[in-house]
């Protein structure tokens, strides 16, 4: 088995691929008007309007609803992204602060109120867990 992807729905697609685009770096592929994703060496993003949950099950997403699930990037700098995004994103729930687990993280909200963060490997620990 192969994790491939995350997908978030939403109700403005161009709105939150504009955000993710912008706070990545990374240009979106889009396969239609209602489905575009942002890949990775890793791992991809997927943004799929409101339009594709009634393909899979009316009812069974809903846009702007996520309280449990933290989408998270690994960063070089995530001083510089923070730098980078003060001026475009309106929801910082944490500027960069070291974790006791080693990494140097970011928590901010999406356009949609999803959970977002930037992190950066600064303990040896945490570095050699993510070295490639």
């Amino acid at each position: 088995m192969d994790f491939v992807s995350t997908r978030i729905i939403t109700g403005d697609i161009a709105r939150l691929v504009d955000f993710y685009e912008r706070a990545t770096g990374v240009r979106a592929d889009w396969s239609t008007e209602d489905f575009a994703e942002l890949r990775t060496a890793s791992a991809t993003l997927a943004i799929g309007s409101t339009r594709t949950v009634a393909l899979f099950a009316p009812g069974s997403a809903r846009p702007a609803d996520n309280n449990t699930v933290i989408i998270e990037f690994l960063v070089a700098d995530v001083d510089g992204v923070y730098r980078n995004l003060a001026d475009f994103v309106a929801d910082f729930v944490t500027e960069p602060t070291t974790m006791p687990w080693g990494n140097r993280s970011l928590l901010l909200r999406d356009p949609d109120g999803n959970l977002v963060n930037f992190f950066t490997p600064v303990t040896p620990v945490a570095i050699e867990k993510f070295a490639r």
